[in-house]
Formats: structure tokens, sequence, C-alpha cells
């Protein structure tokens, strides 16, 4: 990551931009509607930000917001970026830094994900404990490191903010599971699945594992929900689509926002 190309990036924003965000989200497909609910928001478009990627994936706005949400400040990215658009995982995580740099401390991360578990329903809201991405041989810190940022080898034993969970359970009754990360943009086959199952994956998507990655590199506190928007391949006997993700999330619009409310407000 390029130390400069996020500072120039960061110092256009904070020339917009009036607060200082505690809290970093990325909002997943179909999820963007969250960024509707930000209080006295201020809103850039990603094609204005310097180094910025663009968005291109539809359910993906492509705009960062700031503001208030339930009482935090925050900075928002309506719509997020994936390796499957064409981009560099490092590209897909520049955003990541750069909400470092604004001064976040806390990062939230969201999307849309097929269930492997059967105990998932579309519909359900998942706090994601672990990660898988082995498959994928696509980590985002590849390259030169640069230590303004983080260590060479940042540990991974726990990606997400334990005790942010627990106070989020203690609030909110909520499932539990790993979330493996495959590139896209084709949907997994049912062999595919089979395999994830028994790699012990609960949930599976073609984003956010980059993001943590990254965050966890710059020592921030990391939450993780998916939106069961449908079954993956060969757990029901019904094709996949894109539409049918956005339909799911969109039912759910009113229980994912209650979630989000309460995981701001136990920090």
């Amino acid at each position: 990551m390029e130390y400069e190309k996020v500072k120039e990036a960061t110092e256009f924003i904070i020339d917009v931009i009036n607060i200082k965000p505690q809290v970093g989200l990325i909002l997943g497909s179909g999820l963007g509607f969250m960024a509707d609910e930000v209080k006295n928001a201020i809103a850039l478009d990603y094609k204005d930000i310097p180094n910025f990627p663009i968005s291109t994936t539809p359910g993906h706005e492509g705009k960062l917001i700031a503001g208030k949400l339930f009482g935090k400040s925050v900075v928002v990215m309506k719509g997020r970026f994936h390796v499957y658009e064409g981009y560099d995982p490092s590209t897909v995580v520049f955003p990541v830094y750069v909400m470092k740099e604004l001064g976040v401390e806390r990062f939230l991360i969201t999307n849309a994900a097929g269930g492997i578990s059967r105990d998932f329903n579309p519909g359900d809201v998942v706090l994601i404990r672990d990660f898988i991405s082995l498959l994928s041989f696509k980590n985002p810190l590849r390259g030169p490191n640069d230590e303004k940022f983080g260590p060479r080898f940042p540990d991974m034993s726990e990606p997400f903010d334990r005790e942010w969970m627990e106070r989020l359970k203690e609030k909110v009754n909520l499932k539990e599971g790993v979330y493996i990360w495959t590139l896209g943009p084709s949907y997994e086959t049912p062999s595919e699945i089979k395999a994830f199952d028994k790699l012990g994956a609960d949930l599976v998507g073609m984003s956010t594992v980059p993001e943590i990655i990254a965050a966890n590199h710059l020592g921030l506190k990391v939450l993780g929900l998916s939106c069961v928007t449908n079954m993956a391949a060969g757990i029901l006997d019904t094709p996949l689509s894109h539409e049918d993700v956005m339909r799911v999330a969109d039912m759910v619009k009113g229980k994912f926002a209650r979630i989000v409310k309460v995981a701001l407000e136990v920090i």
C-alpha cells in the first residue's frame, strides 16, 4: 500500500467532511440503505476522491458518506469493490487504509452471503466468527510492507474483536458462522459447496475477507455481519441470481438496521 496515495485521498476527504469518524462501515450488496440513516450526512462520489476505485456491481452505489449513525461518528462506504471486477486485492482494500488515516478505530463490515450451514435460512443475519481465504491465493498484503500501517506478518488468530462480539450477543440473539471467500463472479458449483462444508465453512461470498485482513493489519477492531440472502448451490434445488440476493436483502432491512444499531450502541 502506497502511503502517499492514501494520504492524498485522506486529505481530500478531510477538506470536505467536518467530523473525525469513530467507526468505518462497509455495506454489502443490497445493504446500502443503511447509509440513508446517517444524520448530517456529507456524501462524496468515489470517482471524485483521488486514487479511489469505482464500484461497478449492481447494488453498490459508489458513495462515501460521513456523519452520525445511531449516535456515533461514522464514515460509510455505500458500495464496495471486488476482485472479480478486475481490481487487485490491494486496490480493493485501499479505502480501509484511508479510513484508518481519517481516525477510525473500529470497523464494521457487512455482506450478502450464501448459506452453507443447514442451520441458516434466507433472511438470517449471522455474526462472522472466523474466515477462510486459502482458496483465493489473493492476499491484499502482498508486496512491500510499509511499517506506517502495520507489521509485515500480522496475526490473524482473532480477526474479529471478541469483546465487541460478546457485547452484541448479550443484546441480540445471533447465529454465528465461518465465512469463506471465493473470487467470483460466477456462483459456486454444488461440488464446491460440498468441499467448503467439509472445510468448516458456514457462509460463502465474494468479498469481505480482503478488507478484514487489511483492518487487522492496521490494528482496527473488527466486527463482521453476513446477511444470508440465498442458500448456496446444491443446498436447495433452485438456481442462484443476483436479483434474488437484492430482493432478500431488501426484505430484511428492518432486522439488519436494528442489529447495526445495537452493534454501534455497545461500543
